[in-house]
């Protein structure tokens, strides 16, 4: 059996049209089940519903061989143990640095202020400011990001943006980008070396699901009559899958 991670939220809906047309549906709606382990139309793979930042861990540890979790969670994780590869595309926003509209951002930056910025992506964001010659003191929030500048707790934000919409409500500004963000399809890289085979399998059919959609599913039924395993030679065609560490901007 195995196993794919995935976190209730944006990411889910808009993975689950992406997994039928792979052929992998969920027995039950994993967004209103209170089951946290759900069966599959694929008989040997099952997912597991973790919150969005234990995604890269439950695969990193293999208690979970595959799953579906975003840049920003994985450059703050590390991506140790993980192989990322399949760019899923959904998921899209970016990683940015906020401040209270009219806080002159470039000038306490040019003065070398010290600034405090409130975060739950604090290793992302210490590499970012330690790379501008920043000074920041990093305090380590899990929500409810854009109050900590309105309350005097912080002088700026590093938090995810999709239209901007929640930083206009509060009277912020995003004055930097920190990345592009965007899901990814991670694999354990013990179980890929253990089970190749069938993970190609799985990797080559979610590949596919990206760059042809469609409402009609691949299907990935193990020895499945109208969907036959890969071939050696097809298994072979997936691309090197790159590890799972990037720092890039984009």
């Amino acid at each position: 059996m195995l196993t794919l991670a995935l976190a209730k939220g944006r990411i889910l809906q808009e993975a689950t049209p992406l997994l039928r047309r792979a052929g992998i549906v969920p027995e039950e709606d994993p967004e209103t089940t209170r089951r946290l382990i759900i069966a599959t139309s694929v008989a040997d793979l099952r997912v597991v519903v973790v919150r969005a930042t234990d995604v890269a861990t439950y695969v990193q540890y293999g208690a979970a061989e595959l799953g579906v979790a975003g840049k920003d969670v994985l450059l703050e994780h590390g991506g140790a143990g993980l192989y990322q590869p399949v760019e899923l595309g959904i998921g899209r926003c970016r990683l940015c640095v906020a401040v209270p509209d009219g806080f002159d951002y470039a000038g306490a930056v040019r003065r070398g202020a010290r600034l405090r910025v409130a975060t739950k992506y604090v290793q992302t964001a210490r590499e970012f400011f330690a790379g501008k010659g920043v000074h920041v003191d990093l305090i380590k929030l899990y929500g409810s990001m854009e109050l900590a500048p309105l309350a005097g707790l912080a002088d700026a934000i590093v938090d995810l943006v999709s239209t901007g919409g929640t930083l206009r409500a509060n009277r912020l500004v995003e004055v930097e980008q920190i990345t592009e963000i965007s899901s990814r399809l991670i694999v354990n890289q013990a179980a890929y070396k253990l089970r190749q085979p069938r993970l190609s399998e799985l990797i080559q059919a979610i590949s596919e699901a990206v760059l042809a959609p469609g409402p009609s599913p691949t299907g990935v039924a193990e020895g499945s009559s109208s969907s036959p395993p890969l071939s050696a030679e097809r298994s072979q065609a997936v691309p090197p899958l790159s590890r799972a560490r990037e720092r890039g901007r984009g």
